[in-house]
């Protein structure tokens, strides 16, 4: 069973080519703890992937990654400063295996000029169990009678304008 609680994770790094193995390791470290273990493969190495690129192709190596558990899917989002880095031709081999490998996948820039590049995985249960389809049973109550006068919520609740007990009450 799946994680039920919705989950969001932050880290800020400096990449280097020494920092892109520490973060694989911390973010495959999360998803095992969110029991995600069949998506530590596609998320990490997307995730190392981009890392790559933004080391060899950015001249600003700050970026943050988030990962967002929504109980169905896991999104991962890559994010930096740099605005001479253009995803759509220095990332292009990299989105072509996002791409690929990933339910979606999107680039963005935010109001502040930073480019965010985010992927997202669907969680796939290990096992499928059939659904079997109950038989049909028959109806032992009898319908209810339509009340003939409809009466007032305060009449019926509380007491009365002439001081006596509400129907509620007399019921008791």
């Amino acid at each position: 069973m799946k994680t039920a609680v919705p989950c969001y994770y932050h880290l800020d790094v400096e990449v280097s080519p020494e920092r892109v193995g520490q973060v694989r390791r911390i973010l495959a470290a999360h998803l095992r703890f969110w029991n995600l273990e069949n998506l530590v493969e596609p998320v990490c190495g997307g995730a190392e992937m981009l890392l790559r690129a933004i080391d060899e192709h950015a001249s600003d190596k700050n970026v943050s990654i988030e990962l967002w558990w929504n109980r169905q899917h896991l999104i991962t989002a890559v994010g930096g400063t740099d605005h001479a880095l253009r995803p759509h031709h220095d990332l292009r081999g990299c989105l072509r295996h996002l791409a690929a490998t990933s339910d979606g996948w999107g680039c963005c820039a935010t109001d502040t000029g930073a480019r965010i590049i985010w992927f997202s995985q669907r969680a796939r249960a290990g096992e499928r169990v059939p659904l079997v389809a109950a038989a049909p049973r028959p109806i032992t109550q009898e319908g209810l009678d339509v009340p003939r006068e409809i009466l007032p919520v305060a009449r019926l609740a509380g007491p009365s304008a002439t001081g006596g007990n509400g129907i509620l009450e007399e019921a008791r």
